[in-house]
């Protein structure tokens, strides 16, 4: 243990900024808010703190959209405010990493201004700029988030590249001036004592020079279309590939490589810091150690349903693929996607299936990442007024039915809102007072609060209930600082064939050795496990125990049950 690294020992836990505590009560989160929360995070068994994108922003995309990479946006507090969330953090022994932006700035940056001004600006060649082809733009690349990616600019007669909004100009990282400038904001952060980053769309950060076209038949709206009438797997698979496909001259490019190992370089000038990518790509390991020190395994999410089959494919290809002395990561939400309640839950079984999910990601070999509100079994929230959308992208789904496919407003208002990312950046709930405890009553918040904080889903109802996720979520991180197999131990599969149930084992060589079992199933088992101890004792069951020692020759496991035990010889 003494030999790991603090971010391999550590549970992160994403704050998104503006959703996360309102401290002057404007209806925005900011940096006193979560100032005041910081016992509540240290309380909880939290190591590390992701803070989502705070740096000032025209918030076009929510923050992803940075107009100063150097200082907070004011809506948040300033600079002072942050270096004492920072400080509040660390004399909490808590860590905090920032989310960093690499491959796009806002139009509002200025150096994006400076570089639109005049086609002979210094500044000019930090962004992508190309003239256009036979009228229209230079090729027929688009960006996922709408349309082509290109934009054209009608003050100097060019157009100018984004992956994602137009709002977002990507930077030119071939010149190193781009590349020196970006190198010493990050260097500015790491002197304020930050302990990493989280890189934003890694992969996005370089496309193919030569700016050839891409060969799918089937248009963006087509393949939309395509993928909303697809029904079976198969057709599912299929729409996904063609998708890939639209983008693949402008994504995943090598260079990126040399740029990773540029940055890694940097960062490590500051002992013990983390680079964590958002990208599942086992490449940008490098050779597990000049590369990123993390990569996030975001294929374990891609499922509806987490089944013992699928959590065993998944580990055991990546595990194999993984370089030494690369690290894994594990997650199962992010400000991107469903919340984990409403994603893996059957409607039925969702309380338990929740414990379940965080279960897994604290008995997994790897550094697991949670995200704010995962703990009160906060679920997604889906606006039915397109008024009320905050995410640009959730608007442009809207657009797209409406105009493109003449789908009825009501309609159309609901699929955006399920396609969008609003419905999973509402305001944490801290209680069941008005606006849940995030602002005053009679504030109107950026994002509407979901209704069902009324219900029992809010800090205040759960913090002294035994029996409550959150308490789950206390008891269970407090257990794994506990065993240091669960932390540092090789994974072992068990009963392999199991439809109900996943087994394993977490193993210290010469150490202690614990087993884990995670009933997925509302059917009971007795289950025998042949080791070479036959007696376990029990660190953690979500099911009430009237021992503490179990034989694992006999081992009864309940409905939905989280058991983990350490192995002992008699």
């Amino acid at each position: 243990m003494t030999q790991l690294k603090w971010w391999q020992k550590a549970v992160f836990y994403q704050i998104y900024p503006r959703s996360f505590a309102d401290g002057n009560g404007d209806g925005i989160g900011d940096f006193p808010g979560m100032i005041e929360r910081l016992d509540y995070l240290q309380d909880l068994g939290i190591d590390a703190v992701w803070l989502s994108p705070h740096y000032a922003s025209p918030q076009v995309d929510c923050g992803y959209d940075v107009s100063d990479y150097t200082d907070v946006a004011p809506e948040y507090g300033t600079l002072a405010d942050f270096q004492r969330f920072l400080d509040g953090a660390h004399q909490r022994g808590m860590r905090v990493i920032l989310d960093w932006v690499l491959n796009h700035t806002s139009d509002q940056h200025p150096w994006f201004i400076e570089s639109r001004s005049s086609r002979d600006n210094p500044r000019r060649d930090w962004y992508v700029w190309r003239d256009g082809k036979d009228g229209g733009p230079p090729n027929n690349w688009v960006s996922p988030f709408g349309g082509p990616a290109w934009e054209f600019d009608p003050v100097t007669g060019q157009y100018y590249y984004h992956f994602f909004f137009k709002e977002q100009p990507d930077l030119n990282w071939r010149n190193p001036q781009v590349k020196q400038a970006m190198f010493d904001a990050v260097r500015l952060w790491l002197d304020r004592g930050v302990d990493g980053f989280r890189l934003d769309a890694v992969g996005t950060i370089f496309e193919d020079p030569a700016l050839t076209d891409h060969d799918v038949r089937l248009s963006q709206l087509e393949l939309y279309c395509a993928g909303q009438k697809a029904r079976s797997e198969q057709e599912k698979k299929g729409v996904r590939k063609q998708m890939k496909m639209l983008y693949k001259q402008q994504v995943e490019r090598p260079k990126v490589h040399e740029l990773m190992r540029e940055l890694r370089a940097v960062v490590d000038e500051y002992p013990d810091c983390v680079l964590v990518g958002e990208n599942e790509h086992i490449a940008y390991y490098g050779d597990g150690s000049d590369e990123l020190h993390l990569v996030f395994n975001f294929p374990l999410m891609r499922t509806d349903r987490l089944t013992p089959e699928w959590v065993r494919a998944n580990q055991e290809e990546r595990l194999a693929s993984l370089p030494a002395p690369a690290w894994p990561c594990n997650t199962l939400g992010n400000h991107d996607a469903s919340r984990a309640y409403s994603h893996f839950g059957d409607g039925q079984n969702d309380a338990a299936i929740a414990r379940l999910s965080l279960a897994l990601m604290l008995t997994l070999r790897g550094t697991p990442f949670l995200y704010n509100g995962e703990e009160i079994g906060m679920t997604d929230y889906l606006l039915q007024d397109v008024r009320q959308f905050r995410d640009n992208l959730g608007v442009w789904f809207y657009q797209l039915e409406t105009e493109s496919l003449g789908t009825p407003p009501q309609e159309a208002a609901q699929r955006a809102a399920r396609l969008g990312r609003d419905k999973t950046r509402t305001p944490m709930q801290w209680s069941d007072a008005p606006n849940a405890g995030f602002s005053p009553a009679g504030v109107q918040m950026w994002l509407p609060v979901n209704p069902n904080y009324a219900q029992g889903v809010n800090v205040a109802s759960q913090v002294a209930d035994r029996d409550s996720l959150l308490s789950f979520y206390r008891r269970l991180l407090h257990a794994r600082r506990q065993a240091p197999a669960l932390i540092v131990g090789d994974y072992m599969p068990l009963h392999e064939d199991a439809q109900d149930y996943l087994a394993f084992l977490r193993r210290l060589d010469g150490g202690k050795t614990c087993l884990v079992v995670l009933n997925m199933s509302d059917r009971a088992h007795t289950l025998r496990f042949d080791l070479q101890a036959d007696l376990a004792r029990l660190i953690f069951s979500s099911q009430a125990r009237e021992s503490e020692w179990h034989d694992v020759r006999r081992l009864r496991i309940a409905p939905f049950e989280v058991y983990i035990a350490e192995l002992k010889r008699e």
